[in-house]
């Protein structure tokens, strides 16, 4: 069994850090939502997803991702920068297009004097997860419907994932296929 995803979060001047310590999945994803939107609503417009201990991501904590920076560039900028991103989690930041509007540090050069100070100021995050199956299965919804709207290819990726979603959220019974 793999032991559970920790969220760390830490402020370093007008910069907010979030590490994922663990695999990034849509059982935190409610949590580094509610996260981002708290910071955001403080005025905080630097944002950065520190993944150099998390060795995957789902659709869902990535339509998390997407939300955030979609959310930052309607109220006018800012920046959602992603850090230590091993292969894997570059490659599902780029095939689905995130790229696009996040900035992808594959060179491990951005925010270089806030990395240590970060590391160091990093602790747990008490954002709330979901309260109730409703509420996560409405985001994991959400998450899948941001991804779908980034592009074609999306949209047929999350397809089936969302026409399933919508039933559960609308109390229909999803029809087999």
């Amino acid at each position: 069994m793999l032991p559970p995803t920790s969220i760390l979060v830490g402020h370093i001047g007008k910069l907010f850090w979030l590490r994922v310590e663990g695999r990034g999945t849509f059982q935190d994803s409610v949590q580094v939502k509610r996260a981002f939107q708290r910071i955001i609503a403080e005025g905080i417009r630097d944002l950065v997803v520190d993944l150099e201990r998390c060795p995957m991501m789902d659709s869902t904590f990535l339509g998390t991702l997407t939300g955030t920076a979609l959310n930052l560039m309607e109220q006018g900028g800012g920046s959602l920068s992603v850090l230590n991103a091993n292969q894997r989690n570059q490659q599902l930041l780029t095939e689905l297009g995130l790229n696009h509007l996040l900035e992808l540090d594959v060179a491990g050069t951005a925010w270089p004097n806030e990395r240590l100070e970060a590391c160091a100021q990093l602790s747990t995050c008490h954002e709330a997860k979901a309260n109730c199956k409703e509420e996560n299965a409405q985001h994991v919804l959400d998450a899948h419907q941001t991804l779908a709207e980034l592009n074609q290819e999306n949209r047929g990726r999350f397809r089936d994932v969302i026409h399933f979603l919508e039933q559960e959220v609308s109390g229909a019974q999803p029809a087999a296929t």
